[in-house]
């Protein structure tokens, strides 16, 4: 099981004494035991007694900036923050603290899998009592939401995956994606990567990254390979909700 950084733990208090968030809890690769201390991202789920106004906003702000310089530097933590009534709204934006910013965004229908499938509480109720069941086929939507959604967006702009993070990224969300279409359910980025469609050599070199270890890919060839899979996989998505009668 993967161990809990300490800072989630001192986030957690702190989050309670805001006063006006009832539940905290985990979801991304935390919830699924694949975390990897300073690689991957720690993801977090709050649900707020009521709208998270502009004062609100700007409290989080200055807890999140004050923890990303401090007990959860280098940690990646992140966290959606849902007001009680929106819970059930799919397509509702949320404030969301990720990689120094706050933003709106959905709570995406990947991330309502990890919390009711593999989640956890750090405060309040577990999320199997604030949100509904994920059946095989819902997730099946998520994953196709996700494919057809941002990572169409990402491969209409070839130039993107010169970035490495974001090619590492696309090759284990692909094989993340495919498994989830099939199967019907979720599986971490360790055990995607023998379904990582490239040569042994990049799989290798993906795998050492997600240890830790500061192994360097050809940037151009890697970009290729990982969109030229991103449109295969996208494609195939497309072709997946037309089959299923979808827009």
């Amino acid at each position: 099981m993967t161990t809990r950084p300490t800072a989630v733990d001192a986030f957690t208090r702190e989050v309670a004494a805001l006063g006006w968030v009832s539940d905290l809890m985990v979801a991304g690769s935390l919830a699924t035991g694949d975390h990897r201390p300073g690689v991957s991202d720690l993801d977090l789920v709050a649900v707020t007694d009521g709208p998270v106004d502009a004062p609100r906003q700007a409290e989080l702000t200055t807890l999140h900036r004050r923890f990303d310089a401090g007990p959860a530097a280098g940690l990646h933590l992140g966290c959606v923050y849902v007001a009680t009534a929106a819970v059930g709204d799919v397509g509702a934006r949320h404030p969301t603290w990720t990689h120094g910013q706050l933003v709106q965004r959905i709570l995406s229908g990947i991330t309502r899998a990890e919390l009711v499938r593999h989640g956890h509480a750090l405060l309040g109720r577990p999320p199997g009592e604030v949100l509904p069941p994920m059946t095989d086929d819902d997730v099946r939507a998520a994953a196709r939401a996700e494919l057809t959604g941002y990572w169409a967006w990402a491969a209409r702009r070839p130039w993107l995956w010169l970035d490495p993070d974001l090619a590492d990224l696309g090759l284990t969300s692909m094989a993340r994606g495919r498994h989830a279409l099939r199967h019907g359910d979720l599986i971490g980025k360790s055990a995607a990567m023998p379904a990582v469609a490239a040569p042994a050599w990049l799989v290798d070199h993906v795998r050492a990254r997600r240890r830790g270890e500061a192994v360097t890919s050809p940037r151009i060839r890697t970009a290729l390979i990982a969109w030229r899979d991103a449109r295969r996989t996208v494609a195939a998505a497309h072709r997946d909700t037309a089959g299923r009668g979808g827009p």
